[in-house]
């Protein structure tokens, strides 16, 4: 799969419109989730497996590797990765959906 960037169409349309390319890369399989456990701090990328609970190494790979050509994601040395301070602003906009899934998450209880 082509990697979602602006200016080019991406899965779902065709303008190039930055959203629809923000909404391709965030919208593929395990992207948020990685992003998610990398917001604390660098993880080796066994750690960044086991803490995506197992998902495949080839699919962890093919994901930081789009997620380095958004920008979102830098190497950290020794193997490991963190998130870029692109993606440090994105986890602070996701930080509030978080607080709401928690208490939609009561009202379930």
């Amino acid at each position: 799969m082509p990697v979602a960037r602006p200016g080019r169409a991406v899965r779902g349309s065709r303008s190039g419109r930055p959203i629809m390319a923000l909404l391709d890369l965030l919208g593929r399989r395990w992207t948020l989730r990685v992003l998610w456990e990398l917001r604390d701090g660098p993880l080796p990328f066994n750690e960044l497996q086991r803490r995506c609970d197992g998902m495949s190494p080839s699919t962890l790979s093919q994901r930081l590797a789009e997620l380095r050509a958004g920008g979102l994601v830098e190497p950290a040395g020794d193997g490991a990765h963190r998130a870029t301070r692109q993606a440090e602003s994105l986890a602070e906009l996701l930080l509030p959906l978080d607080a709401w899934a928690r208490r939609w998450a009561k009202t379930l209880d």
